[in-house]
């Protein structure tokens, strides 16, 4: 394609860029004799007649979004033409790397610099906002850097305009999961503070070389979005409170644009912003006692306070030092299956759009492997030798044990690092760390057990929160109840919640019809337990039989 002549005018060159929805090209224009950029969606060339008209308008809102600024901090759009029944858009060509690039050339980025770089994109995002403009896509890979420093914002592709309606479908959650703010990971209408948001985490990546919130998965990112803080910045020096204040989960308390302004401007030139200050919560620490056992050991009574997590109090201008055991990490359960339909809108309804998300992660994945695999924490659990067997006879696919804790033929007991000990089909079944919650699965996530623990949960009444999720989970394809009752678990008030829905192949790499199981219950300590199972609908007499003696053999550790 290269050297082809678009519109009569506009003529490749080479390719300076490319992802998951198309490429940019560096091109020349013959009638101006300059140098521009080119934007070739490619994606509309695989993607279904359903998800090409969508996309293709999506390619106009992006031309007519960035046209709508005027900054120099914002990557000017000169034309929109149509070549081979696709959307072309020409752009001010930025000659240098982008945010992403540098990070990954450099290892990170000074603080000053980046405070810099953050003062060009506020002011991008203070032009556009003041144009009714939302661009729902801050991230490194999209602040570009002019060979004279200037940091420039581009693709605007999943911008939304003010009044501007027939883009986003309802319950469509779009943008790089990495930067997406809590409010809209819930699901609730963006706004200014939402990119801005997205500014704090690209800050917070360009002077710690790694993404905050970034998991083993888009599904563990976000529940981490929304429940967890970041790991505290090592290298961000003043520019940290501007980072923290900037990344508050509540949209309310963080700083507007005009106090992130001066508080960049203090950090670029190496002071500490005093205003940011009254952003940064300060952590209470109760005095705890601790007792300890015969052998030296913590007792339930330290346990038990370490599971809490300390207050925090709005508005200090001092900070406390928080000692490592008075602030461990939460057991939170984080509204787990809510989360799959943000999936299900993310990867799913988004069609075409979805691509280009899913091209980022893989691209960045292998760079940010390591720092994942530490935030997630946690070691495989050795599975242990068979127990008790059960008196039916039946094979470890589907015997079951006829005693609570038993574990038939053929299965094996796992003791989980968080807290729970359950009886799986066989050694096969291995454990996955998945952000708050553990799966053990014997291929690869086909067939799979789900454990989530949440010490502080949402809900009272396990039926009430199981009905508060299925709302939520009838956007997804085909979803039909199966069953969902209350029930008596462990003499514990439980509920249990069966359902089935079709899996889209952009969902997974295991699309088709699908069954799921939970049993939640909520235990006399006050923790709630969710004990989930899903496979696919073609083996259910099989996995049914697994689940009933998966709740058989579960027990919490401490019971």
């Amino acid at each position: 394609m290269q050297g082809l002549l678009l519109a009569g005018r506009y003529r490749l060159v080479d390719i300076i860029g490319s992802g998951g929805m198309g490429r940019v090209w560096r091109a020349h224009d013959e009638v101006l004799h300059r140098a521009v950029a080119v934007k070739e969606l490619t994606a509309a060339l695989y993607v279904t007649e359903g998800d090409l008209a969508p996309l293709l308008a999506r390619t106009h809102a992006e031309a007519r979004a960035a046209a709508r600024i005027n900054h120099s901090a914002v990557v000017t759009v000169h034309d929109v033409l149509e070549h081979d029944n696709r959307p072309w858009i020409v752009m001010e060509l930025v000659e240098g790397n982008s945010l992403a690039d540098e990070v990954k050339e450099r290892g990170r980025v000074e603080p000053a610099e980046a405070a810099r770089i953050g003062l060009w994109v506020l002011r991008a995002l203070g032009a556009a906002h003041a144009a009714g403009v939302l661009h729902r896509d801050v991230k490194p890979g999209n602040v570009l850097l002019s060979s004279d420093r200037r940091g420039l914002l581009t693709d605007f592709g999943i911008a939304q305009v003010e009044g501007d309606t027939t883009i986003t479908r309802t319950g469509e959650i779009v943008g790089s999961v990495d930067y997406l703010a809590p409010e809209r990971v819930r699901g609730h209408d963006p706004g200014p503070a939402s990119d801005l948001w997205a500014l704090g985490a690209t800050l917070y990546t360009a002077v710690e070389g790694r993404s905050p919130f970034r998991r083993t998965s888009p599904l563990t990112t976000m529940q981490a979005v929304v429940d967890e803080e970041p790991p505290p910045p090592e290298h961000a020096g003043p520019l940290e409170p501007v980072i923290t204040a900037l990344l508050r989960k509540d949209p309310a308390v963080r700083p507007s644009a005009q106090e992130a302004e001066q508080m960049l401007a203090e950090a670029a030139e190496g002071r500490m912003p005093r205003a940011a200050q009254a952003y940064v919560p300060t952590q209470h620490v109760p005095t705890q006692r601790v007792d300890l056992d015969a052998g030296g050991r913590q007792g339930a009574t330290a346990q038990g306070a370490a599971r809490r997590s300390a207050p925090l109090v709005q508005g200090a201008t001092l900070h406390q030092p928080v000692p490592a055991q008075a602030a461990p990490r939460r057991r939170r359960r984080g509204r787990t299956i809510a989360l799959v339909v943000v999936m299900a809108a993310l990867v799913g309804v988004g069609g075409a759009v979805a691509m280009r998300y899913a091209d980022d992660w893989r691209k960045d994945a292998g760079a940010s492997a390591g720092a994942s695999a530490g935030a997630t924490g946690g070691t495989p659990a050795t599975p242990g030798t068979s127990g008790t067997s059960g008196k039916d006879g039946k094979d470890g696919n589907s015997g079951q044990p006829t005693d609570a804790g038993a574990v038939p033929d053929g299965w094996v007991r796992v003791d989980d690092e968080e807290g729970f000990s359950l009886a799986l089909p066989s050694k096969r079944w291995q454990r996955e760390a998945n952000g708050t919650q553990v799966d053990y699965t014997p291929d690869g996530g086909k067939h799979f057990v789900r454990i989530a623990v949440d010490d502080s949960p949402d809900f009272d009444d396990p039926y009430m929160h199981q009905l508060d999720l299925e709302q939520q989970l009838r956007k997804l394809s085909a979803y039909n109840r199966v069953s969902l009752q209350s029930n008596t678990f462990r003499d514990c008030p439980g509920a249990l919640w069966e359902f089935t829905w079709t899996a889209l192949p952009k969902q997974t790499p295991f699309p088709g019809p699908r069954r799921a199981i939970e049993q939640t219950y909520l235990a006399r300590d006050g923790v709630e337990y969710a004990i989930y199972m899903s496979a696919p609908a073609a083996d259910w007499d099989t996995t049914r039989r697994q689940f009933d003696a998966v709740l058989r053999g579960w027990r919490p550790t401490a019971q």
